[in-house]
């Protein structure tokens, strides 16, 4: 108890002349690390990264424990553990570290384009038109119960996907989608890459999500569309063959119960940046994460 005391007092005099020398450049960087840390909580905190954290944080502590009160044994076990756990969480964490390395680049090249972009308005008009033609297909497919899976590339390049399937490097129309997902099209049971607002690819394998806590009632393409949406940034659409149902899920979040004008506004929102006539897109979110019952996302009077 006595070692304890003095820890506590040790750690109080050591912040307490800490503080007495702080500088202003000291305060930005005390806020920094703080964002950061926020930043990758933020990150981690609905993706299985987070309970190996927490696992983390639980031997870190035992570990603290282990020296105030000299547990060789135990403590030398624990050293063992943490000389050879930074290979392990960089194996383990390999999917987020991923993740975190894709957004940190893509924020700043997006940022870039839209800086130097001097064609903005002409490519916002492809894209409105892309959206345009991509809901009437899906709408109609719905309505026929036709199975579908659209990815929609962002700035994650989906080139090793679209490698998977047939390439197509077509103009984007309803027709166009609503054949290639024709019940005996050839290519009708893989996912179409759009790139560039045009159709890349065809008949392309999507990975699993590999998350155990997906409700039961998503098949096989629901799922794979989770997977896609966890490992890049794309946008995709799935429609239900067995309800009719339209679903898009984008960072590992699928929300279902679209309808047109629901599904237009949320890809203006995602691939524009824009909500149309300033109207927050109203959608049912489901995360992969949780288990959680799904409501109409069906505005009234749509």
């Amino acid at each position: 108890m006595n070692k304890f005391l003095e820890f506590v007092h040790g750690i109080a005099d050591t912040a307490t002349t800490y503080f007495s020398v702080m500088s202003l450049k000291d305060v930005i960087d005390i806020l920094l690390v703080g964002v950061v840390l926020y930043l990758v909580f933020k990150f981690i905190r609905d993706r299985r990264a987070g309970k190996l954290i927490v696992g983390i944080l639980i031997l870190a502590v035992a570990n603290f424990v282990c020296n105030m009160f000299e547990l060789s044994a135990l403590g030398y076990v624990l050293e063992l553990v943490f000389e050879n756990g930074i290979l392990a969480v960089v194996i383990l964490f390999q999917p987020e570290l991923r993740s975190i390395l894709e957004a940190v680049g893509g924020e700043p090249i997006k940022s870039i384009k839209r800086g130097i972009n001097m064609d903005q308005n002409k490519e916002s008009t492809a894209t409105l038109r892309t959206i345009n033609e991509i809901c009437d297909a899906v709408v109609d497919m719905a309505k026929t119960k036709t199975g579908a899976l659209i990815v929609i590339e962002r700035d994650v390049k989906l080139g090793d996907i679209a490698k998977s399937g047939e390439p197509v490097d077509a103009h984007i129309t309803k027709h166009l989608i609503k054949n290639i997902f024709f019940k005996n099209s050839p290519l009708h049971d893989g996912a179409m890459v759009i790139r560039n607002n045009r159709v890349g690819a065809a008949g392309c394998l999507l990975p699993l999500s590999e998350n155990l806590d997906i409700i039961r009632d998503l098949g096989t393409r629901h799922r794979a569309a989770i997977g896609m949406s966890e490992k890049s940034d794309a946008v995709v659409i799935i429609v239900s063959e067995e309800t009719g149902n339209i679903s898009v899920a984008v960072n590992g979040d699928i929300t279902r119960n679209y309808v047109y004008a629901t599904l237009s506004n949320y890809l203006k929102k995602m691939l524009i940046g824009e909500d149309q006539k300033g109207k927050k897109t109203s959608h049912s979110k489901s995360k992969g994460k949780k288990k959680k019952s799904i409501e109409d996302s069906s505005e009234s009077g749509i």
